[in-house]
């Protein structure tokens, strides 16, 4: 069933990557939820595979506060580690939320969010929410250590800045990022769960006395890649809270959104979407009704 020409099992981080270093098309492998999908239906590059497994990796999955108090999460953390974890739940809600979203139990349970990252899905349920985090990516490769902002991680459909023998091993969230903010997350899809959304609204907001003072709106399935509404959070800054900003700010998302045809959905039921799934999420996220 699986074209599986070589597989690797690494302890360490330089064991893996000497691995890859070694092989000519490596794919690195931890839940497998997307790498064998591919495999079962003979994806380019999915045959006779070289697997490095990374799963028995410790500092994959660790999550901490570092010394200045920003959040870390190892790429290796399945969605139900995430969802559950102490220092997420009190730091990052939104993730915590938008990861158990993902697909069902089985799925949670055993994918990754560095795959969730890696695959470059603008339907991955933890990219809006990550994007909205300023979240920045640590990658490890032959070249040594570089960090990257996720904005700038993802270059198309199924495409990521990563090599073949690099790993995606932390997810880093600044203090600054995280700290006085409130968010939500909707993933709206066909069916409530076991689904991949039509498209998909993170949004962070920090208020002082009905004020906006900062925003954070991001969408996935509304473009090529997870992408920020700019002008609806250049709009939004300094504006008091009321009906007609909240309608504006969902106008606004308009101007960025790259929204498409597809079977799940029309770009004119996309569209309409992008308008109001702000609203809800501002609302939500302050504590009013959905």
């Amino acid at each position: 069933m699986f074209d599986i020409k070589k597989y690797y099992e690494a302890n360490t981080l330089d064991e893996a990557l000497n691995y890859l270093w070694q092989e000519e098309n490596p794919i690195i492998i931890s839940g497998g939820t997307d790498v064998l999908v591919k495999a079962r239906d003979r994806k380019e590059n999915y045959t006779s595979m070289t697997l490095v497994g990374i799963t028995r990796i410790p500092e994959l999955s660790d999550i901490y506060l570092d010394e200045e108090e920003n959040l870390v999460i190892g790429s290796a953390n399945t969605f139900t580690t995430i969802e559950n974890n102490d220092l997420v739940k009190k730091y990052a809600p939104l993730l915590s939320y938008a990861v158990s979203t993902v697909g069902g139990p089985q799925t949670r349970n055993v994918g990754t969010i560095g795959g969730n990252i890696c695959n470059g899905a603008t339907s991955a349920d933890s990219a809006p929410t990550l994007f909205a985090y300023n979240a920045t990516l640590e990658i490890k490769g032959k070249n040594g250590v570089r960090n990257i902002p996720i904005t700038e991680f993802y270059k198309g459909p199924g495409k990521v800045e990563l090599s073949n023998d690099e790993i995606l091993v932390k997810i880093k969230i600044a203090k600054k990022d995280y700290e006085g903010y409130k968010g939500h997350y909707t993933k709206f899809a066909q069916r409530e769960a076991l689904d991949i959304a039509n498209l998909s609204c993170a949004v962070l907001i920090k208020e002082n006395n009905n004020i906006i003072k900062d925003i954070r709106i991001c969408f996935g399935v509304a473009g090529p890649t997870p992408i920020r509404m700019k002008n609806a959070e250049i709009y939004a800054k300094e504006k008091e809270i009321s009906e007609e900003v909240l309608s504006e700010i969902g106008k606004k998302c308009l101007l960025d959104a790259v929204t498409r045809d597809s079977w799940r959905a029309s770009k004119e039921y996309r569209d309409h979407l992008v308008t109001i799934l702000p609203v809800r999420n501002i609302r939500t996220a302050l504590g009013g009704a959905k």
